[in-house]
């Protein structure tokens, strides 16, 4: 009965997912408030009751301040390694692994675990963010319910981005700013289908967020204004620092992440050792610890020293780095938030000491320094603005936040090709960008989209038998050869009418004397059977042409045009929808079930076969040996038994240790492939 009302709620798309959407934004919100509750119960049963606050970590004495971390880290060590390795770290680039190879999906235990890691590591006083946590939960409690329904391949992706939509708008009270973050950082992708269900999971977290949580701005600030154009130049300038800063910031990170791995002594005991180094920081400058709105407040009213700040924003790089480094659980979007604050902070508390008449307010620049080291750590310029925005309900300093954000972002990916997010996968091997996985071109070569028919000529042909052969072709363009059929170069027709236009009935005998190859253009690129797609993307995109030749040994054998580009790139994006589809369809099954596609055949999912292994589809050859085809490749990935990588198996595919095979073929076939 359920299942006959899902399948005909799921005909119905648009309304399907409007539901999903709602329900996705439920939870995500309840899931936010619960985790921020969490938070303040283990800062009342760390530090004392009340309202957390620096002064009331100050007011323990230095032992109790290093044990505090030392035991939250010693607590959250184990249970990461041990239950969900991947609530280690702020959480982010886990949840764009999962959209961009595993279609969105993530293991349900992660909510719990991540939950408690979080809550345990930003309580004890790791300084570490909120924000980084919510969005791994939420988009885990969107995969849970999209896994639950049966979902796959866009709409499950969808689900994880609506959940990640409504974590930043519970935490931040920020719909908008929600919505952006999911679609410009997790899915990469703006497109209509699945940004409607993503706003409305934000709006419906954001409403339970405020019933709970109340509805006020994240940051109290004072009122700003632009006091002279003057300013706009030191704004500039404050891009350009925030970009510098943001990147010292992810370099540090990834720096102390490397220091931690190499240390000896057991994995899940490094966080304890980091959590007692925090604890040290923390005893004469305890505004690192936790989220550190407290102190970013303090910034934004302009009551910090400059001396004081720009301690406070060295302390937080290197205090969040061993957090993180070391194995705890919480984001960097907030500490980011803190030192943007202090850079900011700092260069106006600089600036109006240099020029009091036109720099009155330093506070406005922590509040843009904020946004732009945002920006520039995780390359999203959009979620920046809207977040500081949204965080401060304060629009006069719009135009200062949108430059300084927008520079900060140029200048920090001109110098580094990564965010903070994107790093940490390119560090595990996966290029990623913008949450896309790039191998969608990387793992077609040219010899599989090339087109075999082109026009040629050879080389000692005249420019008059030239102009006979040519009349009827279609092509903008002739190969020339010679003899043996090595490439000479390119003659494009729109050239040689000029050619022939230019020559006058005098000419005549001249120029029946020209050939092809005195006409040929020596092509300054040419393509390799052998080279991946991507690579040739990139070659169109700094060309005018159209189309390039592909040459093998010298000899041409092929030619590619964008267009051949843009049907491969979409039929590799549906073919591995489709096979999203299907692998879902089977990841319940166990290695006795079958799905009936038919009277005579079966989908099903096996264990390949010990033959198998080591060898490649092409030689494996199984549709001729067993009458079976192959679908999917489902391969682990990490340390999660239930983590899989769905490889679209391609002639070269390499059978592998461990790997489950989707297939189609009879009941005989099926029963022969088991017993192998």
């Amino acid at each position: 009965m359920f299942k006959n009302l899902l399948s005909r709620a799921k005909q119905a798309e648009h309304t399907f997912m409007v539901t999903m959407a709602v329900a996705v934004g439920c939870l995500g919100g309840a899931g936010a408030v619960l985790f921020r509750k969490l938070i303040s119960m283990m800062q009342g049963f760390t530090w004392g009751h009340g309202p957390y606050s620096v002064s009331q970590v100050s007011a323990h004495p230095s032992w109790y301040i290093v044990l505090i971390p030392a035991l939250g880290g010693l607590i959250v060590g184990p249970m990461v390694y041990y239950l969900a390795r991947e609530a280690k770290g702020h959480g982010v680039p886990e949840v764009m692994e999962a959209v961009a190879l595993r279609s969105g999906a993530m293991r349900p235990r992660l909510v719990v675990v991540k939950t408690l890691a979080s809550a345990i590591s930003i309580g004890s006083g790791g300084s570490v963010g909120r924000e980084g946590p919510i969005v791994q939960i939420g988009s885990a409690l969107g995969s849970t319910l999209g896994q639950w329904l049966q979902l796959s391949g866009t709409r499950l992706r969808t689900l994880v981005g609506c959940g990640a939509a409504a974590g930043i708008a519970a935490t931040f009270n920020a719909p908008l700013a929600g919505a952006l973050f999911s679609v410009e950082i997790i899915l990469g992708d703006f497109a209509v289908t699945q940004f409607s269900p993503i706003v409305i999971s934000s709006v419906v977290a954001t409403v339970i967020a405020r019933h709970y949580l109340g509805d006020f701005p994240g940051l109290v600030v004072p009122e700003y204004s632009l006091t002279s154009a003057w300013e706009l130049a030191i704004y500039a300038l404050l891009g350009i620092v925030s970009a510098l800063v943001g990147l010292a910031f992810v370099k540090v990170l990834y720096k102390t992440e490397d220091w931690a791995d190499q240390l000896p002594m057991p994995v899940w005991s490094v966080a304890a050792l980091g959590g007692a180094v925090v604890g040290v920081i923390g005893i004469g400058y305890p505004q690192v610890f936790g989220v550190g709105y407290e102190a970013i407040e303090q910034a934004l009213r302009g009551e910090t020293a400059i001396t004081l700040l720009g301690l406070l924003l060295v302390l937080k790089i290197i205090a969040t780095s061993i957090t993180i480094g070391s194995g705890g659980s919480g984001g960097v979007f907030a500490p980011s938030l803190f030192i943007g604050a202090m850079t900011g902070g700092a260069l106006g508390a600089t600036f109006q000491g240099w020029l009091p008449s036109i720099v009155q307010s330093p506070g406005a620049y922590a509040l843009v320094g904020m946004g732009a080291v945002v920006a520039a750590a995780t390359n999203a310029p959009i979620t920046a603005i809207l977040i500081i925005f949204e965080l401060t309900s304060d629009y006069k300093l719009i135009v200062p936040l949108m430059a300084a954000c927008i520079i900060s972002t140029l200048v920090a990916t001109r110098l580094s090709g990564d965010s903070i997010y994107t790093l940490k996968l390119r560090r595990r091997g996966i290029n990623i960008r913008k949450g896309q996985d790039i191998n969608v071109l990387r793992a077609l070569s040219v010899r599989d989209v090339m087109s075999p028919t082109f026009a040629t000529v050879q080389a000692e042909v005249s420019v008059g038998q030239l102009v006979e052969r040519v009349a009827d072709q279609p092509t903008a363009r002739i190969y020339v050869i010679d003899d043996d059929g090595t490439f000479v170069g390119t003659i494009a027709l729109p050239e040689l009418r000029n050619t022939i236009r230019k020559s006058s009935a005098s000419d005549t005998l001249a120029t029946e004397r020209l050939t092809s190859g005195d006409l040929a253009r020596e092509d300054s690129r040419t393509l390799q059977p052998n080279q991946s797609l991507d690579a040739v993307m990139r070659i169109f995109g700094g060309k005018s042409r159209e189309e390039l030749p592909v040459t093998e040994n010298g000899k041409l054998v092929g030619v590619v045009s964008r267009r051949h580009l843009l049907d491969a790139y979409n039929e590799e994006i549906l073919k591995r929808d489709m096979v999203s589809e299907i692998s879902s369809s089977v990841s319940a099954a166990s290695s006795t079930e079958e799905v009936i596609l038919g009277k005579h055949h079966r989908m099903a999912e096996i264990d390949a076969p010990g033959i198998f292994i080591g060898r490649s589809i092409r030689d494996l050859d199984v549709r001729a040996r067993y009458g079976a085809q192959i679908l999917v490749v489902r391969r682990p990935q990490g340390s999660g038994i239930d983590q899989t990588l769905d490889v679209v198996p391609e002639p070269s595919t390499v059978v592998e240790r461990g790997d489950r095979l989707v297939l189609v073929a009879d009941e005989p076939a099926l029963k022969k492939l088991r017993a192998l």
